[in-house]
């Protein structure tokens, strides 16, 4: 195809580097795809006119260097396209409609979906990029194309950061470093992740980035020699056996040294006294042959070989790695694969498109790619908030993972520090909610135990298992941490609605009525009149104490027009039972820590629920003036759990007493959860102590073998 001719240039107005594009797009996609990008840009560079960037050139110039990397992937028309299009919704005047008609559904859809949420009002600058994040995810989840462009507008954002204000730079390369990059490593693409890392590393880091990049000159460069010659070896071995090979050596970047001497506490030295090399042949089958020549030319460390052809990485990523003994005892790093398995684990899931071949490699990246998206639409629709979502995508984002088997020999990939847990959730929400134990290769292990590579876990499952909020702690993907918080809340509502139940029918009970006798007319009134789509949701802002169930049994009963004859006695005030174990409802006073077999009494407090005290805590004493809020309360035959208690003792001060009490404690079967020092002299110090119990009778025991100890002085429980 003839290059654009200068006539043609001026003619259209178009510049130099949009003349350069245009040619690209010909050379792969001919000129009719060229005819509507160049469209394209006419379109926006109207839309922009007038913008400038902070640098002080047109605006235009970004959007077409955006197209510029894209179309250096070799992406369609109509990504390119959206590229050149993508702030023109955001920034100018230029309407959706407009570009459907010129450019069709599709790229108006892809336009949208790289669109900032800027014209709507948030709390916080945190809350707006959370939700344009969510918003571009539902997007890419629809047509993967989205995020592509956005990673090449962020990456061309990011190689004209300097023009930014410092704290913007610092803000934008934290992102960079936090979300895009992980994505695009997420999605295979390791060519923007490598820039991406290192241009975010630079810009939050400026003087550590410049003292390792000069380094890495310096060592390098003294290695140049080494390097050749190593080369010149495997290339001979690989020709002799007739394998024809590409050999490309490999540097590493500043931000992967960094990161390593951070996580690893290596020095320089350490982290770069390794030579590595890639070897790149056309055949899987030559991989491990190429593979059998170098083990015979070095030495191989045991146990650093690992076969991502056979077990592909989560991205889609294959390649054989295996680290060798090298010259002088210098580790050797190498990795083999093939053509098609190089170009996949440059650019990921935009080989799709500038590779047009039925390569397995190509469909893998791809495959998972949509699995991840399913994974990050399934957290987006259980997520609370905007900001919640985006921390579940960041926990997602594990740059390693471990692979394990399910009984049946299928293959998972979790993260790194994954627990049998996360594995249960992997397998299905509802293996995990009902989770109870787990075997690992057979032998039986708790659902926090940590997974190993090479391991084959089964879940154990019980239809009374339910979670709990301890599990929060022992999972790390995304995905269990979701269904974890969506279930707890969904518990918790359950709860909170029995308790408000319980709480409306005692207050109409103490007006000679009852919630069942309430027509239902009359209810329906009322949850209209206040805003209430359900009565489960009028009963659970009871229980949370948001509304008074003495006040809305009050207006229940006028409406209903219900009347109390004035000589019938009021009905006696029922008792609240409780076990302790209801969810997001019922909290414990820290004052007086009540206990299994103490008389109680609960105070409804706003947004916390019922709010239980011993009914001889001075606290409740004061609380009680409120009548309204103040409820009779008991504990039911069913208490489960453990629960705090306040101790003060008064032991000998000398060393090793602590320790003494401690055991004594622990041999009774109760946890201390805190320890403080309230007084101390030459003689006698006095402790308070919170421990766990699990009633008044445990208690006591615990209280028996503290005042077995000769080096006790007193002990007594706090009250208030």
């Amino acid at each position: 195809m003839p290059p654009v001719s200068t006539d043609e240039r001026s003619a259209t107005g178009m510049t130099a580097d949009v003349a350069v594009l245009i040619d690209k797009v010909r050379g792969y996609l001919g000129p009719e795809q060229a005819e509507r990008v160049r469209r394209a840009y006419e379109l926006g560079a109207r839309a922009h006119e007038g913008q400038s960037r902070r640098s002080g050139e047109p605006y235009i110039t970004h959007p077409v260097a955006v197209a510029h990397i894209l179309a250096d992937l070799g992406l369609d028309a109509e990504t390119l396209c959206a590229a050149i299009l993508h702030d023109t919704l955001e920034d100018t005047p230029l309407g959706r409609e407009e570009i459907v008609e010129h450019f069709g559904e599709v790229v108006a859809e892809l336009v949208e979906g790289v669109t900032k949420l800027d014209r709507v009002r948030f709390r916080s600058r945190q809350e707006a990029d959370a939700e344009s994040f969510r918003k571009m995810v539902l997007a890419m989840a629809r047509d993967l194309r989205v995020i592509l462009v956005k990673l090449a507008d962020r990456l061309h954002n990011m190689r004209t950061l300097d023009a930014m204000e410092p704290a913007a730079r610092r803000r934008i390369a934290r992102e960079t470093l936090e979300v895009y990059a992980p994505i695009a490593q997420r999605l295979g693409m390791n060519r923007f992740k490598a820039e991406l890392q290192d241009l975010g590393f630079r810009a939050l880091h400026p003087l550590r980035h410049r003292v390792i990049e000069q380094r890495l000159r310096a060592v390098y460069g003294l290695r140049r020699e080494t390097m050749a010659r190593i080369e010149a070896q495997i290339g001979e071995a690989l020709e002799r056996a007739g394998l024809r090979a590409r050999i490309v050596s490999r540097v590493k970047s500043p931000y992967g040294i960094y990161r390593k001497m951070r996580t690893e506490q290596k020095s320089f030295e350490q982290v770069t006294d390794v030579y590595g090399f890639r070897i790149v042949v056309a055949e899987p089958l030559q991989c491990y042959l190429a593979l059998g020549l170098v083990h015979g030319l070095f030495k191989p460390v045991e146990g650093r070989f690992k076969d991502f052809i056979a077990i592909p990485k989560a991205n889609g990523y294959q390649s054989l790695h295996t680290v060798l003994f090298g010259p002088n005892g210098v580790p050797l790093e190498l990795q083999i694969r093939t053509e098609d398995m190089d170009i996949v684990a440059e650019r990921g899931v935009a080989a799709h498109w500038i590779y047009k071949t039925a390569s397995t490699s190509v469909s893998n990246a791809q495959l998972r790619a949509r699995q991840w998206l399913e994974k990050l639409v399934e957290h987006e629709r259980e997520s609370a908030s905007s900001l919640e979502f985006l921390e579940h995508v960041k926990v997602d984002l594990f740059p390693e993972e471990v692979y394990v088997f399910t009984p049946r020999g299928d293959i998972l990939s979790l993260p790194r520090n994954a627990t049998a847990l996360d594995f249960a959730f992997a397998v299905h929400t509802d293996v995990g909610c009902h989770a109870v134990a787990a075997r690992v290769d057979g032998r039986l292990a708790p659902l926090r135990a940590r997974l190993q590579s090479g391991q084959t876990v089964e879940i154990i499952t019980a239809k009374s298992a339910q979670p709990t909020a301890a599990w929060l702690d022992w999972v790390v993907t995304g995905k269990a941490r979701t269904a974890i918080r969506h279930q707890l809340k969904r518990l918790q509502h359950e709860d909170a609605v029995e308790i408000g139940h319980r709480m409306l029918d005692a207050a109409l009970v103490a007006r000679a009525d009852s919630l069942d006798n309430i027509p239902q007319a009359v209810l329906d009134d009322y949850l209209t009149r206040h805003g209430f789509r359900r009565l489960e949701e009028l009963l659970a802002e009871i229980a949370q104490g948001n509304r008074l169930p003495q006040q809305v049994a009050e207006e229940l009963k006028r409406t209903a027009r219900h009347r109390t004859r004035s000589n019938a006695p009021a009905p006696e005030r029922e008792k609240l039972l409780i076990t302790g174990a209801e969810r997001g409802v019922i909290s414990f006073a820290q004052c007086c820590y009540p206990l299994p077999g103490d008389e109680i009494g609960g105070f409804l407090s706003v947004g916390k629920g019922i709010v239980v005290h011993r009914r001889e805590c001075p606290n409740f004493a004061e609380l009680s003036r409120q009548a309204d809020r103040t409820m009779a309360m008991d504990w039911d035959r069913r208490v489960q759990g453990d629960y705090r208690v306040g101790l003060k003792v008064a032991v000998d001060n000398r060393p090793g007493v602590l320790a003494q009490v401690a055991a004594a404690i622990a041999e009774r079967g109760s946890n201390i959860e805190n320890v403080e020092y309230q007084e101390r002299d030459q003689a006698v110090a006095t402790i308070l102590l919170v421990i766990e119990v699990r009633d008044r009778r445990h208690l006591a025991d615990v209280l028996r073998a503290l005042r077995h100890l000769p080096v006790l002085h007193g002990v007594e429980r706090v009250i208030g």
